[in-house]
């Protein structure tokens, strides 16, 4: 099973979330767990954290650096989550829209 693959698995079952994560020894469950607290949706969460980790293996340009001063021995996944942690990268959430509700028409009796 690929990174992506074990990835979408702990979203599907997001009580196993953080326990996949420390068994891929790919990323600090610590950082894991405080991104999550600043995030609020392990979805979200593994959408920014994926995308910003493409960014940083692309290289090139201004994106392709970490936004955060001391990366120390840090892989790509605990980079990606520091910045979540320290504000360096957001999301917006668009807001739901309230649908008008719709009663059900009675059934006539012919």
């Amino acid at each position: 099973m690929s990174f992506g693959a074990q990835l979408c698995y702990c979203v599907r079952n997001s009580t196993h979330y953080l326990r996949v994560l420390e068994k891929l020894h790919c990323m600090n469950p610590e950082l894991a767990k405080q991104a999550l607290a600043k995030v609020g949706n392990p979805n979200v969460l593994v959408n920014i954290v994926s995308r910003r980790v493409r960014q940083l293996n692309a290289g090139g340009g201004g994106m392709g650096r970490p936004l955060i001063g001391d990366t120390g021995n840090a892989g790509l996944g605990d980079i990606a989550l520091l910045e979540i942690i320290h504000d360096k990268i957001g999301f917006d959430m668009p807001e739901m829209a309230v649908l008008a509700e719709v009663k059900p028409k009675r059934k006539r009796r012919s």
